[in-house]
């Protein structure tokens, strides 16, 4: 999915017959010196939990540099790396988990150090009114209840077969996906009696789901980062998006969200 955060447009002018009417190169000269410098595109490759706040960084980002459209691509973190290292093109890359960033660096695709920007641990989301009853990590396994996660290749699934690794508790869920946001999806339509996705996706989600905390979450705190993406052609304005994202008017952005700091 390519949102584009915001676009820039020019007006044309037209011509008149009256009295005292510009000519036409006037108006040309007019034109010229009104319209906003030739727009940069800044692409931007990242998670599908962070869809809510990078709109809005983005559009930030926009507005402290007249000129400049973001262009951003969410999509799951694993789906991303694929995207880029077959040719996709990115100019930064934030993704849910440090080992997509890794996946990515392995490829010769990561500019620079990446920077972990934020964290986010798992939540359980219920549909309004909890039908199946869950209250805890465990009533996930009970017989009966159709359970949704992501895939173990997406980082939030990488997440959840760690708090079955530390908790002993073996999960069957009923569908694997390949974006957080699609099991969240599932879970508020009534799809299924609930689904591991992030504390940050339940806060955005408002009345359409129930939050459960658990305590096993905590075995499993996933790191964010973001880093310039390799051959880029707007390297430096990536590397200012990027510095956006981490200073405290983004880290504000991202708290509100739900993000923890790292």
């Amino acid at each position: 999915m390519l949102l584009a955060a915001a676009g820039l447009t020019a007006g044309c002018a037209g011509q008149g017959g009256s009295p005292g009417a510009p000519s036409a190169a006037q108006s040309a000269a007019a034109s010229s010196s009104a319209s906003p410098a030739a727009s940069e595109t800044l692409t931007v490759f990242a998670a599908a939990s962070l869809t809510g706040t990078f709109t809005a960084l983005a559009d930030r980002f926009e507005a402290a540099h007249p000129g400049v459209r973001v262009t951003l691509n969410f999509a799951g973190s694993a789906d991303l790396v694929t995207q880029i290292t077959e040719g996709a093109p990115a100019d930064v890359f934030a993704a849910a988990d440090t080992r997509s960033m890794d996946r990515l660096a392995a490829a010769g695709l990561v500019a620079g150090k990446p920077v972990v920007f934020a964290t986010n641990t798992l939540e359980i989301a219920v549909p309004p009114g909890n039908p199946a009853g869950i209250a805890t990590f465990a009533d996930l396994a009970r017989p009966g209840v159709a359970v949704v996660a992501c895939a173990p290749q997406v980082p939030c699934g990488a997440a959840a077969a760690k708090i079955e690794a530390a908790t002993g508790i073996t999960l069957a869920p009923v569908s694997e996906e390949n974006a957080v946001t699609d099991v969240l999806g599932k879970v508020s339509t009534g799809e299924a009696d609930a689904g591991l996705v992030y504390i940050t996706d339940v806060t955005a989600a408002g009345g359409a789901v129930r939050g459960i905390p658990f305590p096993e979450s905590d075995r499993a705190v996933n790191r964010y980062p973001i880093a310039v993406v390799a051959g880029s052609a707007q390297a430096k304005l990536g590397a200012s998006f990027a510095r956006f994202v981490t200073d405290p008017g983004g880290r504000k952005i991202l708290s509100a969200a739900g993000f923890g700091t790292p």
